[in-house]
C-alpha cells in the first residue's frame, strides 16, 4: 500500500478519535427544576422558571444561570434565546466562578492555627487553654484562650470581639487626624456591622464605620473614613463630593478600585 494511502487512513483514525475527548460531556445528575443546554463547548445546567412575564429574562449569579420564561413560551424558543445568548452566559459564568474561588479563598477558617487578616498582614489564631483574659498579640499571633472541646463559633466571637476594639481605637486615631489636618469632623460615630456597607454617613452629621474593614490595609481604611467625612460636606457623590474625597485622601481612585473589586460577602 502507499504510504500516502497509509498516511490517509490514519489521519481520518484520528479525526475520529479526537470528539472522544474534546466533547465535553452532560452533568450526570440534573437538579429538578433545572435543564441542560450546549452553549458552545459547555453543557451549562440552568433553573427554568415560568412567570407572567412578557419577555425571557437571564440571571448570572453564585448559583449559577436562572431563566425566567413568559408561560406561553416554547421550549425550544428558550433554548434559541440562549444560544443567542451563549457568549454573554458563558463569560458571566466564568466571572462568577472566579469570584466564588477568591471569596472563599478569602475567607476565615476559625480554627486554631488559621490565619486572620488584620491591618493589611496575616495574624494567626491561637488557642491556647491556659491563657487568662482577653485575646492577646504577640507579634504575628493572636492569642486566644480557650478551654478544651471549645467550637469554632467561641473562636470566632473571641477574635471578632478583640477586632472590634481595635477597631475602635483606630478609627478614633484617623478621625482625629483629619479633623487635624482638615478640620472636618462628625458629631458623633460608631461601628457598624453591616454585611455590605463599609462605611455610612447621616443627615445628622454622623458616621458610622464598619469594623470589618480592619481586616484591610490602613490606607483602605483611611479612603472609608475620608469618604464618610467628605459626606459631611456633600451628601451626594457628585463632582464636588469626588473634590473633597481628594483632599482628604488624594490616593482615593485606587483605594476604591481596591475596595470594589474586594467581594463583599466574604466570610469575616
Amino acid at each position: 500500500m502507499p504510504r500516502s494511502r497509509i498516511r490517509q487512513i490514519a489521519d481520518a483514525a484520528l479525526q475520529l478519535t479526537l470528539p472522544l475527548f474534546d466533547t465535553p460531556a452532560p452533568p450526570a445528575v440534573v437538579r429538578p427544576g433545572h435543564r441542560v443546554l450546549r452553549l458552545g463547548t459547555e453543557f451549562v445546567e440552568y433553573e427554568l422558571r415560568r412567570s407572567r412575564r412578557r419577555t425571557i429574562g437571564f440571571v448570572v449569579d453564585d448559583r449559577g444561570l436562572s431563566v425566567t420564561a413568559p408561560r406561553w413560551v416554547s421550549q425550544n424558543e428558550i433554548d434559541s434565546a440562549l444560544v443567542d445568548r451563549t457568549d454573554w452566559v458563558l463569560r458571566k459564568l466564568v466571572e462568577w466562578r472566579e469570584y466564588t474561588r477568591r471569596r472563599d479563598r478569602l475567607a476565615i477558617r476559625w480554627e486554631d492555627g488559621s490565619t486572620m487578616p488584620f491591618l493589611g498582614r496575616e495574624l494567626t489564631l491561637k488557642v491556647n487553654p491556659a491563657h487568662r483574659g482577653k485575646p492577646m498579640l504577640q507579634e504575628a499571633v493572636l492569642l486566644v484562650g480557650l478551654p478544651p472541646g471549645a467550637g469554632n463559633e467561641q473562636l470566632r466571637d473571641l477574635a471578632q470581639g478583640w477586632l472590634q476594639q481595635r477597631a475602635r481605637e483606630h478609627f478614633a486615631t484617623r478621625i482625629a487626624h483629619f479633623t487635624q489636618e482638615h478640620g472636618v469632623a462628625p458629631k458623633r460615630w460608631a461601628l457598624s456591622s453591616a454585611r455590605t456597607r463599609w462605611g455610612s454617613c447621616a443627615a445628622d452629621g454622623s458616621i458610622r464605620l464598619n469594623w470589618r474593614l480592619m481586616h484591610f490595609p490602613v490606607e483602605i481604611i483611611d479612603y472609608v473614613v475620608a469618604h464618610e467625612l467628605a459626606h459631611l460636606r456633600e451628601m451626594n457623590h457628585g463632582p464636588r463630593f469626588w473634590s473633597a474625597v481628594g483632599e482628604l485622601f488624594p490616593d482615593w481612585k485606587r483605594a476604591r478600585e481596591w475596595l470594589r473589586g474586594f467581594p463583599d460577602d466574604v466570610a469575616f
